[in-house]
């Protein structure tokens, strides 16, 4: 049994159905944490709600779509009610919506603005009332991305979103310090997940140029990303760590 770390945490983890934040979810139920696990599929929610519990996590399912504010503020709101705190939110959920930049439309930018942008600021605004208010502080993440620090074709949109979101972490520094809540974020490379392995090469491009030789797995960046939701984080706040195996210093192109 892994060290209960996380015991007397509530944990709310966005886009969390599969890859990174289902294992992001995984460890913080595994180590003891309370976990709401979102994702905007009901089926997929609960389907891996019910893998963690039956790992022993305690693990519940509120799917629904970050990119509205209204069911944003709902989650927050139903999970004090139910586990009567909020401790750690991480906001993971995220859209990439690949596109040429002289063809991308306005439906698919706002559509990326509104789920990674907005579904990241006011989860933090929501949670970071309750956490004001509970007196005991806590703890907020996001998922960024290596592309927030190093271009790559066809993610204008989606790199932007990437670095907004590492600036907010940042700039609420000056507002949520005073009020012993530390706010970070992850900015993954290539990660073997459910998604990227639809790709027959990609574990072998990402293996040829990450300096590491192989490209992160969902545990990787969950391992990383607990330390920053831990006390034993709780002096960083306003930081981006960068969870890629080398790529960023040294770039190579897969195209």
């Amino acid at each position: 049994m892994p060290q209960q770390e996380f015991n007397d945490q509530v944990a709310i983890v966005t886009g969390a159905g599969q890859g990174i934040g289902f294992e992001i979810c995984r460890q913080l139920a595994l180590q003891g944490a309370v976990v709401v696990l979102n994702d905007v599929d009901p089926i997929i929610a609960d389907k891996a709600a019910s893998i963690i519990k039956k790992e022993g996590g305690n693990c519940i399912a509120i799917p629904g779509d970050v990119g509205d504010t209204a069911f944003t503020r709902q989650l927050v709101e139903q999970t004090v009610q139910q586990f009567g705190k909020i401790s750690i939110a991480i906001a993971n959920a995220g859209i990439t919506l690949f596109s040429d930049f002289f063809e991308y439309t306005p439906e698919s930018f706002y559509k990326v603005l509104q789920v990674n942008m907005g579904g990241t600021f006011f989860l933090t605004q929501t949670a970071a009332k309750y956490m004001k208010e509970q007196k005991e502080g806590g703890s907020i993440l996001y998922t960024s991305s290596v592309v927030g620090h190093q271009a790559h074709k066809q993610l204008a949109a989606y790199a932007m979103t990437k670095a907004a979101i590492e600036m907010l972490a940042k700039n609420l520094v000056i507002e949520l310090a005073q009020y012993n809540i530390n706010v970070n974020a992850i900015a993954p490379g290539a990660t073997l997940t459910e998604r990227t392995q639809e790709d027959a090469e990609y574990e072998k491009t990402w293996s040829r140029l990450s300096p590491t030789g192989r490209p992160s797995t969902a545990k990787d960046i969950a391992e990383a990303a607990l330390f920053l939701v831990s006390k034993k984080a709780k002096q960083i706040t306003g930081q981006t760590l960068i969870i890629d195996g080398g790529w960023s210093a040294i770039s190579p192109s897969p195209f």
